[in-house]
């Protein structure tokens, strides 16, 4: 059983709980989260983790970035197995 590299691009709800939205991101102990640009001022985070080749981990991960409150979409822009 392997790795599955995912990365995910994660729009926060609203500008004003960008800092907060971090906080409950790093709390998942990503293995990179950058911000990036969208447009007009707007921010998105790119959430890439490293997670084991297992049943229903990457459902459980999905369901944890989609269950914060400050999340209004994350979608999954890459998934890759690790060597």
């Amino acid at each position: 059983m392997g790795e599955v590299i995912l990365v995910y691009k994660i729009i926060p709800e609203n500008m004003d709980q960008f800092s907060s939205l971090r906080e409950k991101l790093e709390a998942l102990k990503p293995n990179r989260l950058e911000e990036e640009p969208v447009a007009f001022g707007l921010m998105a985070f790119k959430f890439t983790k490293i997670i084991p080749d297992g049943e229903g981990v990457l459902d459980k991960l999905e369901k944890e970035l989609n269950d914060i409150p400050e999340v209004q979409s994350c979608e999954n822009v890459a998934m890759s197995r690790s060597l």
